[in-house]
């Protein structure tokens, strides 16, 4: 009998966003069930697969904000009530020098509470994002009852999600909410492991001025990458979490020699900290073939980082973030849940 917990609700599949705005196109969204499909397919036969439990908003609003809140669950409908039944996309961000202020109109308040054009909000983006939280959530609870690991099989997505603002195909930030339920339930020092190629700045973004959660990732060099304005080493942390966080920005055509050395770090750090339990913001999209990445991961190293993280020997939850290479998607992430294991 498989020992690891799968979690997921097929309802993510009501959140399918028609198209991104990217490379100055709009193109079918690369973040798509399919993505979800795959990974279920390759894990299944070595995980235990159950459907996610409810926990309502409470534990959402202990990171999201209230009006970020109001936003995400009445935007559809403001935007339909503009006449308008095609995806909900924004049109301005307030930039240097403009006035943060919500406005009234939909329009505005896309653009108010969003970072990027690539994030379609749909009839059913509120439903899964909401049903992802408790999937993440599922997962955390399993690990307050004593459970050794699990896997929140989350889409939409969360990492890039702040407390108040989405993007990068992010409305709730699963990984924060789960670390949160994880500090409100049971331990007292969590770590978040962010290895998505991504920046997960929604998510430092959260935690940046505290010290109960010590936040690491290893992404692309937002010199050269998405989402280009957090990532760099220099932000280590502000007042009480000064110290706690820990980017670790790698050039494009990095390979498993320099990603590995950097995990290595990530893990040294978490062991000191002498964390409780930890939080691993799965993405794959570090493999080689990724559409819209630059590492140049294999399939043979996602078994690895899996081994990697389970050498802390502490309570693990991993919760999907990334990967768009849907063919090669399901089996490696099942990769590194097996290497987990072994």
């Amino acid at each position: 009998m498989p020992g690891m917990l799968t979690v997921y609700s097929e309802d993510h599949r009501l959140h399918r966003g028609r198209a991104e705005l990217i490379n100055g196109k709009l193109v079918p969204s690369f973040e798509c069930p399919e993505r979800a499909d795959t990974i279920l397919r390759a894990v299944t036969p070595i995980t235990q697969v159950t459907g996610p439990s409810e926990f309502g908003l409470d534990p959402v609003r202990r990171v999201h904000s209230e009006d970020f809140l109001t936003f995400l669950e009445n935007a559809w409908s403001m935007w339909t009530a503009a006449g308008r039944d095609w995806d909900a996309l924004p049109l301005a961000w307030p930039v240097r020098g403009m006035r943060q202020i919500e406005p009234d109109h939909i329009d505005g308040k896309l653009s108010y509470f969003s970072f990027d054009a690539g994030t379609p909000i749909t009839a059913g983006t509120w439903q899964a994002a909401t049903t992802a939280a408790n999937v993440a959530l599922t997962g955390a609870d399993h690990l307050v009852h004593g459970a050794g690991a699990a896997f929140s099989l989350c889409r939409p997505p969360g990492h890039h999600a702040a407390s108040d603002y989405y993007g990068g195909y992010c409305f709730l930030n699963n990984a924060a909410i789960a670390a949160q339920f994880l500090l409100d339930n049971r331990l007292t020092r969590v770590a978040i492991l962010d290895v998505d190629y991504h920046h997960g700045n929604g998510t430092q973004s959260i935690f940046y001025e505290r010290d109960d959660v010590l936040f690491l990732s290893i992404h692309g060099d937002p010199k050269q990458e998405y989402p280009f304005f957090l990532g760099r080493a220099d932000e280590t942390g502000r007042g009480p979490g000064e110290g706690h966080n820990h980017n670790f920005p790698l050039p494009w055509g990095t390979g498993a020699g320099p990603w590995f050395e950097a995990l290595d770090r990530c893990c040294t750090l978490v062991a000191d900290y002498r964390a409780d339990g930890i939080v691993v913001s799965l993405g794959v999209d570090t493999y080689a073939c990724d559409p819209i990445s630059e590492f140049k991961l294999q399939t043979d190293d996602y078994p690895i980082i899996g081994q990697k993280i389970a050498a802390l020997g502490m309570p693990t939850l991993f919760v999907l973030e990334g990967g768009y290479a849907v063919d090669e998607l399901g089996v490696n992430v099942a990769g590194v849940l097996s290497g987990f294991e072994a």
